[in-house]
């Protein structure tokens, strides 16, 4: 729901949210450049009856004093018959320029108040106001939910351009997009008399003066203990008329003076709402606060960008939830298919699914987990497909599921299998998936399947878990669903390290340089060639394409992209497609390939120390991690081979760390010697030092299979557990992450 409304009315909001923000934009610049050509003296330093006392000589016929809160002072006055307005220097009374308001920021001013249409633009300015304030806080609800909390809200985002965009320009400008859409809204509404105006001060206007000679202005008592940095307007009584009197307005009241007294005669002080409203329009303005203006400026800035952005993310996410062919009806299905997704990202896999049940002569109907109906009359089994959105929470299309679980009278209960689909990076992985199988448990609905996951929308783990459906069912599920991916670059094996073949382990170290595409384009000039590689980190994914395969596999990488080549580490499996093919692949040959960032995955800004935990191939990015540690911050890798002799990945360059001190220590563990030490062991019997390292705010990063990270985090909870935390703590505050397959 909150997802809906922030794309609601952001769509309808942008065009209007676009104009304030590129006007405003261009009105924050006038208070630093007002406030660049001012010279103002300091508070106590001068006061009115001063600033009146030079300009008396160059200004006999001053009729008004005015002071902009930049501190810019204006006088106005009568020469030779032609009235003027000039610029003033305080220090010396004497005319710095001609005071002449710039049309075009009237012209720009307007178009932000009133969009050029008086009362009513001003009324759809104000509501465009209300709307971004509401865009602003459902956005940041939002994003704490995608990052899992708030105390999650800094860390990295992924996701398509569109995205990082949206969230990254968004996130750095949210403090300067919510108080200039919470002071518009409420200067709108005083408008239009919805909040008091906060009007300045009235004094009454006295009905009888002294009428005795009048003073010199600048002898004038209230005058002279008015510093000029609370001065807002003088005006001078009308020429020889001891009737008339000084009118005074400054930063605390207004009043009348007597000419020939110097007093006050009437004074009102400026309520506290004027004080409110006063606040809240130089918030707004930056008026006489022109550092704020320029930051609310550049927040202002990011408005075009977030809303362009969010257009084509609505657009793009409409366009991705697939169109289902066939789809019956809730009660003529044999097979009913739910889906949870907050993207449609789980749709495309839904869609596969369907289609090939469809095809294997089953009534399929497929709807979102939100339309669970109180009974399907011929279903014999149920399949549930949901994404987990933030911190386990329900995505959008099955936040009413559970509620409506308890209006089901379907019997006897169908049998059900739920499909999790998640990122291993959050603590919370799949974390609604489980809550939604516990739930169902609990209820009685028998297990069709256990509980499975998919990290990263996986396609062989998809195909995996369909192989498992069709012998349930007694036929062919082939599932190959193929998520959209980016475009592939070629790149041509430079370098190859081979370990571990002694222990029936072939593992190589593979590194690729950028291809020179001149020669795929005719018309290309050489110098005008490609060859540059693509731009990534150690730890991001690289996805290859094996030959005759459109499906990727996804490898860490243990370079990055300004070492000048990407660097895999590859373990050669029997029936591995791509792994067999890049083992064979010959120096100079090409893979295509494209890279999928996973910015979640690697070490954190800071001297905290960091603590390094893989096996096997794992150990790729981890050594990605300490070649760029050129600051050498404490660094310990803990990793797991089978022989020292065989497959000891990357030995040379890692005693080379050690030496010069981008790592600080190397714990290895080997399962083929004698003590069939495995990487786990080696933290157990490191533990003390481990729980150290982690109480002085150590950052654990692991990377390798399943089933080791899974007995990693088993020792790391009995190791830590005297500190009174646990892994999923260290998740939760962003200190353990993992990428694991």
């Amino acid at each position: 729901m909150l997802r809906q409304l922030h794309s609601l009315i952001g769509l309808i909001a942008a065009l209007f949210a676009i104009v304030l923000a590129v006007t405003g934009a261009t009105l924050s610049l006038n208070p630093a450049l007002e406030r660049a050509s001012v010279v103002a003296p300091a508070a106590g330093q001068a006061s009115v009856a001063e600033l009146t006392n030079r300009m008396a000589e160059h200004y006999p016929g001053a009729e008004q004093i005015k002071r902009t809160p930049s501190g810019t002072l204006i006088v106005y006055y009568t020469r030779d018959g032609q009235v003027g307005a000039d610029r003033v220097d305080p220090r010396t009374g004497q005319a710095i320029a001609p005071y002449e308001p710039s049309s075009f920021s009237r012209w720009v001013k307007n178009l932000h108040r009133s969009l050029l249409l008086d009362t009513p633009g001003r009324a759809v300015a104000g509501i465009t106001a209300l709307a971004m304030l509401i865009l602003v806080i459902s956005g940041a609800l939002l994003l704490a939910a995608r990052l899992g909390g708030w105390r999650q809200l800094l860390r990295p985002v992924r996701g398509t351009l569109s995205q990082r965009l949206h969230i990254e320009l968004g996130r750095a400008a949210l403090l300067g997009m919510l108080l200039s859409a919470l002071t518009g809204a409420y200067l709108s509404a005083t408008t239009f008399g919805l909040t008091p105006e906060g009007r300045e001060a009235e004094p009454e206007f006295p009905l009888a003066v002294n009428g005795g000679p009048p003073q010199a202005v600048d002898t004038l008592s209230v005058l002279m203990t008015t510093d000029l940095s609370d001065l807002r307007e003088l005006v001078y009584p009308y020429p020889d008329d001891p009737a008339d009197t000084y009118s005074l307005s400054t930063d605390q009241g207004a009043g009348y003076i007597d000419q020939a007294s110097g007093e006050w005669l009437s004074y009102q002080p400026h309520t506290a709402t004027h004080g409110l409203y006063a606040l809240l329009y130089r918030l707004h303005t930056g008026e006489g606060l022109w550092w704020l203006g320029l930051t609310l400026g550049l927040a202002a800035l990011a408005v075009p960008a977030v809303a362009v952005s969010g257009a084509i993310i609505w657009w793009k996410r409409r366009r991705s939830k697939p169109t289902l062919k066939a789809n019956s009806r809730p009660n003529a299905a044999d097979s009913v298919i739910l889906v949870g997704s907050e993207s449609n990202t789980t749709w495309g896999f839904a869609k596969t699914l369907h289609d090939s049940l469809r095809q294997a002569g089953h009534r399929v109907h497929t709807a979102p987990m939100n339309q669970l109906a109180s009974r399907y009359n011929a279903a014999k089994r149920l399949f549930i497909l949901t994404a987990t959105y933030g911190d386990g929470d329900a995505p959008t299309s099955a936040r009413r599921f559970l509620a409506r679980l308890d209006k089901v009278t379907q019997t006897p209960k169908l049998p059900v299998a739920v499909l999790g689909f998640g990122d291993r990076q959050f603590a919370q992985f799949c974390g609604f998936a489980n809550e939604v199988a516990v739930t169902l448990t609990a209820k009685g609905w028998p297990q069709l399947l256990p509980l499975d996951t998919i990290n990263r929308q996986s396609t062989q783990a998809f195909t995996r878990w369909g192989n498992a459906v069709g012998k349930l069912l007694g036929i062919e599920l082939a599932l190959m669903h193929r998520p959209p991916r980016p475009r592939t670059t070629a790149l041509a094996l430079a370098e190859r390290v081979n370990y571990g073949v002694d222990v029936q382990a072939p593992t190589a170290v593979l590194r690729f340089k950028a291809v020179d595409d001149s020669g795929k384009s005719g018309w290309r000039p050489r110098f005008l060639a490609r060859t540059d590689l693509p731009s990534f980190e150690a730890g991001d994914l690289v996805g290859i394409l094996p030959p005759g395969n459109q499906v990727p596999r996804l490898y860490s990488l243990a370079s990055a992209s300004t070492d000048g080549t990407l660097e895999i580490c590859v373990r050669q499996h029997a029936d591995g497609l791509c792994s067999s093919f890049l083992h064979a692949l010959p120096i100079g040959d090409t893979i295509n390939a494209f890279i999928q960032p996973n910015p979640g995955f690697r070490p954190s800004a800071g001297k905290a120390p960091v603590v390094l935990i893989g096996a096997g191939t794992g150990i790729g990015p981890l050594v990605g991690f300490i070649r760029h540690n050129k600051a050498h911050h404490p660094m310990h890798l803990y990793w797991g081979g089978r022989n020292p002799q065989s497959d000891f990945l990357y030995e040379p360059e890692l005693n080379a760390y050690l030496d010069d001190r981008r790592l600080t220590k190397l714990n290895a563990a080997f399962s083929r010697l004698d003590e069939r030490a495995y990487v786990q062991d080696k933290l157990i019997a490191n533990g003390p030092e481990l729980r150290r390292l982690i109480d002085k705010g150590a950052q654990i990063l692991v990377c390798g299979g399943r089933s080791m990270a899974t007995s990693v985090m088993a020792a790391l909870d009995d190791i830590i557990a005297p500190l009174g935390i646990d892994v999923m703590t260290l998740k939760a505050e962003g200190r353990y992450r993992e990428d694991v397959y």
